[in-house]
């Protein structure tokens, strides 16, 4: 064993196609044997297993098991406020389905919402709430329950529906100056937050525009949604079922409340858990003692419904309205529901940083570097080592930060203003992460919404179409601001990084 500071050396090349050859494979041999269900295990054991390379590389370069258990520990620890909001998600799933604030969205959503625009209004809809709050997380885990419900109850694609709120709950989250990532970014690459924010939307606005229309499109060609005697025995089944009141609407007002006063997550999805609980004690009180067990308990009327709200938050609710549909959309919830999702979550960042620590993602970086000179090729390894980074180390966050450390010096060096960076680094490292299913994001939205990250992907046309523009921005010169412009000079000025007679 060497020394445990010893710096150790850098992967050969078979040895960094070896271990992403190996991983890769495995990966895709899991989704080959299991489909969607794959994250429920099988993928996490070719993480598992990828980590392994990793740390056997990493030792024969010279490493030490101490070194890397450190980097894979730490990497691990990132991971734990997405672990906590996880959970906290899953109590709140099952407070509000127990307190009948999904049903009761639901009920109103099929009575105002037009199936013959309903992919494209979700998808505006999550866009403009996502914008007000700066998280898409929150977005997905408020609006994007009821309307995935909404969606089930009218026969439309829960998958198009799930790619139609990823859509706009992006969109939102990048352009919203309360966004972490919307800050990270521009912090990272040293440029001024609002300035960040113009220069994104020449690849923002023709993205959600494109995105909008396909959706719309689709709309117009979905065959006929249920009739209105079946949209109307729906209602009547939730209605029979819960107290269906407006004023179980508030957990959500106080969600969305929270997060624009940038309240921590965890504290504002437990408050809308908290207040879920105690309306379901008020408005359902037959819901909970049957949750609870009823009768059969041999417990008093308190002791019930505490042991009903206790379950809701621990393992989520169970429906029993009739409505075999109904019971099954509103089955779900509960801190043991995030299991697995938390499980690929901590395999994904142990993965990544093994990874990291070897020395075989900074390589790739190094090779990715080395092909062309143009801004347009910069562009394109800018944005595919975002891409990788949200694949190979399973975090958003980090598919931000390492890139934008990696390239920053070498935009400068090219004669290209840092804004262009930063926008790559969100157009490519935000846009993308919700579609890796071992991703902290893509695991947070599969969770949440009840679809298999891999069943909504081909629906989430905004964080395809993105990336894709800002390359071909790249290659065109188009928006592309040199480091030397008059934009550039003038806000240098604004600044006071120069005089004004300099």
């Amino acid at each position: 064993m060497t020394n445990s500071d010893s710096p150790g050396r850098d992967p050969s090349v078979a040895d960094v196609v070896f271990a992403l050859a190996s991983t890769t494979s495995l990966l895709a041999l899991s989704v080959y044997l299991f489909g969607s269900d794959s994250s429920s295990g099988a993928s996490q054991i070719a993480l598992v297993i990828g980590a392994i390379t990793a740390v056997f590389i990493g030792i024969k370069n010279g490493y030490s098991w101490k070194i890397i258990e450190e980097s894979i520990t730490k990497g691990i620890a990132v991971a734990l406020p997405a672990i906590l909001i996880l959970f906290s998600v899953g109590s709140l799933i099952g407070t509000w389905m127990l307190s009948g604030t999904v049903p009761t969205m639901i009920y109103y959503g099929l009575m105002l919402l037009d199936p013959a625009v309903f992919y494209p209004a979700t998808c505006v809809i999550c866009a403009i709430t996502a914008v007000s709050i700066g998280s898409s997380w929150t977005v997905a885990g408020t609006l994007g329950i009821g309307l995935i419900a909404v969606a089930a109850t009218l026969g439309l694609s829960v998958e198009i529906t799930a790619g139609a709120i990823i859509s706009g709950a992006y969109f939102g989250d990048k352009m919203s100056p309360l966004s972490d990532s919307t800050n990270l970014a521009p912090a990272v690459t040293g440029v001024e937050l609002f300035t960040h924010i113009r220069h994104m939307v020449w690849t923002t606005a023709p993205s959600i525009t494109i995105a909008v229309t396909i959706f719309a499109f689709i709309s117009w060609l979905s065959p006929a949604a249920p009739g209105e005697a079946s949209l109307a025995e729906n209602m009547v089944v939730l209605d029979q079922a819960f107290d269906i009141n407006l004023v179980l609407l508030l957990p959500v007002v106080l969600v969305v409340y929270l997060s624009v006063k940038k309240v921590p997550a965890v504290a504002a999805i437990l408050s809308g858990a908290i207040l879920g609980s105690v309306l379901a004690v008020i408005y359902q009180p037959v819901v909970v003692r049957a949750l609870a067990g009823g009768d059969a308990a041999g417990l008093g009327n308190l002791e019930l419904m505490l042991k009903g709200v206790w379950i809701a938050w621990f393992d989520g609710y169970v429906a029993a309205t009739g409505s075999a549909t109904l019971d099954n959309l509103l089955s779900r919830g509960g801190m043991s529901s995030m299991l697995h999702t938390v499980w690929l979550i901590t395999v994904a960042m142990a993965f990544g940083s093994a990874m990291e620590r070897a020395g075989i993602l900074k390589r790739l970086a190094d090779w990715l570097l080395s092909v062309g000179n143009s801004a347009g090729a910069l562009i394109a390894s800018t944005a595919t080592t975002c891409l990788g980074m949200n694949i190979l180390a399973g975090d958003q966050y980090i598919s931000i930060v390492l890139p934008g450390r990696m390239f920053k010096a070498e935009f400068e060096r090219r004669g290209l203003d840092a804004k262009n960076l930063s926008r790559v680094l969100e157009d490519t490292g935000t846009i993308t992460s919700p579609l890796v299913p071992w991703n902290t994001c893509g695991a947070y939205m599969a969770a949440t919404l009840g679809v298999p990250t891999l069943m909504y992907l081909p629906y989430c046309f905004f964080n395809l179409v993105n990336p894709i523009v800002t390359i071909v921005y790249g290659f065109t010169n188009f928006k592309i601001t040199p480091l030397d412009s008059a934009e550039n000079l003038a806000r240098a000025k604004r600044d006071g990084a120069i005089s004004q007679t300099g």
